[in-house]
């Protein structure tokens, strides 16, 4: 198996993870969504320091904490991706997977605003398009439900500020998550103490809730590291396109499995979602074919100029 079908694999396997964890926060429907997410934080960092100390890494995430800046940026990173996960598990547990799987369909839309605004990186008219019909496809379902889907946007823009915040944060994917909750980790901690102490905790009470909540430890850690090893492998443009796997099984999973309810503002909405997402993967592939392109052409040029012919080589 080639290095590319193996970073394929691991990022279809990270995709179909993320695209399924509905049917195990459903399971947990029962546990207020903050004690849910209070143990996905406590079991993922047990589970992330052990593999970090296997590895004999533990004394980066020291390093990576050197400077004001770098603390403030990993203190914002943590906030952006605790708030993301809490409305994601809420969503679920209160039949609303519908309106995560269009955050996460806006999202990559979101970045693009994020990385025009924040970072000046160009848009090509096609890509403002699929901005323009993805604020569309929201106004439409905001008039057609009369209420905006505050979940799905609070889920595409945390999830978009969040990857703002790591773009600055040069270091690797796993101590840099460990890191992130390691600052919401006493919080969490807190409120399990608080919690337990009035008898209400969840874990120990019933052997199959708390294995299911132990279970949040590798379900958070397997994806992120299976996502990591398809971006060395694989090319971003591929990455991307991939990751619509993820809102797919999630969309399935609320519609087919959990019946919740897609109206025709649903439809519409979505068409124009998915419209949009197809404008702009086809643009980004473009782009991402162009600027090899480019890159192969300089690095001829590079080499001519490193290697040039001999005269004999050069007569005709």
């Amino acid at each position: 198996m080639t290095e590319t079908r193996k970073g394929m694999m691991a990022m279809i396997g990270a995709c179909v993870i993320w695209g399924l964890s509905p049917l195990y926060y459903k399971m947990l429907a029962h546990i207020p969504p903050l004690e849910v997410l209070a143990h996905r934080t406590l079991w993922s960092f047990a589970l992330f320091t052990t593999i970090l100390a296997l590895r004999g890494r533990l004394g980066e995430m020291r390093r990576a904490l050197t400077g004001w800046r770098r603390v403030g940026l990993f203190a914002l990173a943590s906030a952006m991706i605790s708030t993301n996960w809490f409305f994601y598990i809420m969503s679920i547990q209160i039949g609303h997977t519908t309106e995560a799987s269009l955050g996460y369909y806006i999202f990559p839309l979101v970045a693009v605003l994020i990385g025009r605004f924040g970072f000046g990186e160009h848009l090509a008219p096609a890509q403002w398009l699929s901005v323009g019909l993805a604020a569309l496809a929201v106004g439409v379902l905001t008039w057609g439900l009369g209420v905006a889907p505050w979940i799905s946007l609070l889920l595409a823009v945390t999830f978009g500020l969040y990857g703002a915040v790591k773009k600055q944060l040069p270091v690797g994917p796993m101590v840099s998550v460990t890191i992130e909750i390691l600052f919401f980790l006493p919080i969490g901690l807190t409120m399990l103490a608080i919690r337990h102490g009035s008898g209400q905790g969840a874990f120990g009470h019933d052997g199959w809730d708390s294995a299911l909540l132990i279970l949040s430890g590798p379900l958070t850690a397997t994806p992120l590291l299976l996502f990591s090893a398809a971006a060395r492998r694989v090319p971003m443009a591929t990455v991307g396109l991939l990751q619509y796997l993820n809102p797919t099984l999630q969309f399935i999973c609320a519609v087919v499995i959990f019946g919740e309810a897609f109206t025709l503002w649903h439809r519409i909405a979505f068409g124009l979602i998915w419209a949009a997402l197809a404008l702009f993967s086809v643009s980004a592939l473009r782009q991402d074919r162009a600027s090899r392109r480019v890159a192969m052409a300089a690095t001829g040029v590079s080499a001519q100029v490193r290697n040039p012919p001999s005269e004999a080589s050069a007569k005709p």
